[in-house]
């Protein structure tokens, strides 16, 4: 078969995909965690691991540096799916984009203030909603920006609510219902049609087998 490359994203989406890709046959010859390598050959003499970033990962996929990707949908509705098919949700890393607001604190009348690493899915939400904005991207920590009168309003990554609490935060409005998905190049899907099929239905298998075991 011809030779492929699969784009993971680390952390801890990464502790999620690993279970599920052995579930689908497909392993690291190493241990990938005790390692500062980034790429790794698997169990597939043909399948080979690339790890890098989450936000990375469908850079990778939609310019062909490899073949097929795992990422979060919220980095896909950010980047945009343009070079890439997206043929499977792998159920793993779920969680809510929403935005969030300070606790018993009033939203300002006109515009507002949003503070964000998605600038590209805020925009097109709150353009929606017709309500004028100020995006202020920011890249960790969002909920200091409303408690140092920064922003308004936060749009970010909800998965137990905890850490808004902890900060005087709620969850207020669902933007997106997150998982992992699996994303192929559109051109390897037809250059490699034979071994990216092979990797999607292995995929697939494991996902249906997870999902008759709930």
């Amino acid at each position: 078969m011809e030779k492929l490359t699969i784009a993971l994203t680390k952390g801890r989406i990464l502790k999620d995909t690993l279970p599920l890709f052995a579930e689908a046959g497909i392993e690291p010859v190493e241990d990938i965690s005790k390692s500062r390598k980034l790429i790794f050959d698997t169990t597939l003499p043909h399948v080979r691991f690339v790890v890098i970033r989450g936000t990375d990962v469908p850079t990778y996929v939609q310019l062909g540096a490899a073949d097929i990707g795992v990422a979060g949908k919220d980095m896909l509705l950010e980047h945009g799916a343009a070079g890439m098919y997206e043929p499977l949700d792998l159920g793993i890393a779920r969680c809510r984009l929403m935005t969030a607001v300070m606790r018993d604190r009033e939203l300002p009348a006109g515009r507002i203030k949003v503070a964000t690493k998605f600038v590209n899915v805020a925009r097109q939400y709150f353009a929606a909603q017709g309500t004028q904005v100020d995006l202020i991207k920011l890249y960790g920590a969002m909920e200091l920006a409303p408690m140092m009168d920064l922003a308004d309003v936060i749009v970010d990554i909800v998965d137990t609510g905890n850490t808004l609490r902890a900060n005087g935060m709620e969850p207020a409005d669902t933007i997106a219902e997150i998982s992992s998905r699996l994303v192929v190049n559109t051109s390897a899907m037809k250059r490699k049609h034979e071994s990216v099929t092979d990797v999607v239905e292995r995929l697939r298998r494991a996902v249906q087998a997870r999902a008759a075991n709930d």
